[in-house]
């Protein structure tokens, strides 16, 4: 079995977990900053896992103080959902906090979390 299908594997049989682990990474942005989902999920110990950064994201409990707002997509947009208007209260979030938008991009160079630290 390939590797990424092990690790798969792993996350299906303890997801509460790894949700844990992702929210705890999410956590540690500070206000002013963003990461994207795969910058998180590297972070989190799930490389090219972007997308449980989203599923985890998603399934946080009610009222959870935990920032989702600063998880963007790789281009530095908010990524759209299906249904609701919570990409609208994330950016209100972001503005709230200081981060600006150009066309409605985040530049991930001056607000990007993990680019500052790397420097």
């Amino acid at each position: 079995m390939a590797r990424g299908k092990h690790l798969a594997v792993a996350m299906m049989s303890d997801t509460k977990s790894t949700y844990r682990i992702i929210w705890e990474t999410v956590k540690h942005i500070p206000k002013g900053k963003a990461a994207t989902y795969g910058e998180v999920a590297e972070q989190s110990g799930f490389p090219h896992h972007a997308r449980l950064v989203g599923y985890a994201l998603h399934n946080l409990p009610d009222g959870s103080s935990i920032p989702w707002h600063r998880v963007i997509n790789s281009k530095g947009e908010i990524s759209l959902r299906t249904v609701g208007e919570s990409h609208n209260k994330q950016r209100k979030l972001l503005e709230k906090e200081g981060v600006k938008f150009n066309k409605n991009k985040v530049d991930l160079k001056k607000y990007g979390w993990l680019r500052k630290l790397r420097k």
